[in-house]
């Protein structure tokens, strides 16, 4: 069949959509199926490490298993994630018979649907089919989503030089901080960045809609880190760094929130610079500062907070591998911020009030802050541990110990 493509935008709100496969190509499309409100029905025998944190979170409903014709009954969309060509029509053919719309990552030209090259400004989506050609519709895709951006104007990027041969350049590797969680807190020139890559290696809290905005040929590497679950050593990571850059290619290795902070961006850049790769910093917006502002926390409060200290709690206290003085901690009477410690919070909170911090000290934790997922609990310094396993609190969460946390409800009562 031929003819022009007929645009529509998909309602899916509340609706089944079926993703089969669960690499890197699902990863991609998964986030923003879920942004729209989709019922993702996701069927795979391995999931990588994001879409895990998905299922694992509730985001969506994984089947550990192959496809089966009947997973498409009540669906509406169905998009095919998979590289074998015969696994993938067996999914257009199920799909055919019951007039279900698919999307095929393997052959576009098999699709009855294709996935346009989408960027988001606010309220406004755009999404541009380029006839097949999905260079062209990143080229359009890029040069609108520049005059979109009232800041900075329209943004010149590689991907918009359509026609232009292929650049002749050395390797780079750019640390890119995501920011913490929506998609458009990532700075400008980080997603500039991200535009001109042709790897990206990607963390688990790297907001999925960025990703879904990729160029179709970038590579997409899931380096996910689910708190104490399923890892791909650093060294790996480094080398996979590495390699990309001094085989030619550009690399972005996306970090949510910031790459210093608590991201060991300082061992990867060691590793480039001891390869003679090198290497762009863009500073992101830390959780650690994002998190309670969005919850309505200064993290410093004329008259209330000088100072704020922000600590990582990993490792428990009493463990010998723990680098934290929480002895000194305990004395201070800043805002203190604890990131990754929701497993060791109980261990935490019962250190400092033992080293002299009050127990009534107000206390907050903020769940996927900025995110549609966000959830914010009050407490006190002695009663947030239990809180959070009673309110089913869960990572990647952010805690907040100061007179900060009723600040403003304080100053505007």
């Amino acid at each position: 069949m031929s003819g022009n493509p007929y645009p529509l935008g998909l309602r899916l709100a509340g609706r089944r959509v079926v993703v089969v496969g669960g690499g890197a190509v699902a990863t991609r499309r998964v986030p923003a199926l879920l942004d729209a409100g989709a019922h993702v029905f996701l069927v795979a025998p391995e999931l990588t490490p994001a879409l895990r944190a998905h299922a694992d979170a509730g985001r969506l409903h994984w089947a550990p298993r192959r496809f089966a014709p009947d997973d498409l009954d009540g669906a509406w969309l169905v998009q095919v994630a998979v590289d074998d060509p015969l696994a993938a029509a067996s999914v257009s053919a199920a799909a055919a018979e019951r007039r279900i719309f698919c999307v095929r990552a393997d052959d576009r030209a098999a699709a009855t649907a294709w996935t346009p090259a989408v960027t988001r400004h606010g309220p406004v989506t755009v999404a541009v089919l380029g006839g097949g050609d999905p260079r062209r519709a990143m080229a359009v895709r890029d040069a609108v989503r520049g005059l979109l951006d009232v800041r900075t104007g329209p943004l010149s990027t590689p991907a918009a030089q359509e026609g232009t041969p292929p650049r002749a350049r050395a390797g780079r590797v750019a640390l890119v901080g995501a920011g913490p969680g929506d998609p458009e807190l990532i700075t400008v020139r980080g997603w500039r960045l991200l535009t001109e890559a042709d790897v990206v290696v990607a963390d688990r809290l790297v907001p999925g809609l960025l990703l879904d905005e990729l160029r179709a040929d970038v590579e997409l590497v899931d380096a996910s880190k689910i708190p104490y679950g399923p890892s791909r050593a650093q060294e790996e990571i480094n080398r996979i760094l590495v390699d990309r850059a001094l085989a030619g290619k550009v690399v972005v290795r996306l970090k949510g929130g910031d790459p210093y902070v608590f991201g060991r961006g300082g061992e990867e850049l060691l590793a480039c610079a001891a390869a003679g790769v090198p290497v762009t910093v863009v500073p992101g917006v830390t959780s650690s500062i994002a998190a309670p502002a969005v919850a309505g926390i200064p993290v410093t409060h004329r008259g209330v907070a000088h100072e704020f200290t922000v600590v990582s709690g990993h490792v428990a206290p009493d463990s010998p591998a723990s680098l934290v003085r929480w002895d000194a901690l305990a004395g201070l009477r800043g805002t203190l911020v604890v990131l990754m410690g929701l497993k060791n919070l109980a261990a935490i909170t019962a250190t400092l009030v033992a080293h002299g911090r009050p127990a009534q000290t107000p206390a907050a934790v903020v769940q996927e802050a900025t995110t549609g997922a966000q959830r914010v609990l009050r407490s006190t310094l002695g009663a947030v541990a239990a809180d959070v396993v009673a309110a089913g609190l869960r990572p990647p969460a952010v805690v907040v110990l100061g007179d900060v946390v009723e600040a403003l409800s304080a100053s505007t009562g």
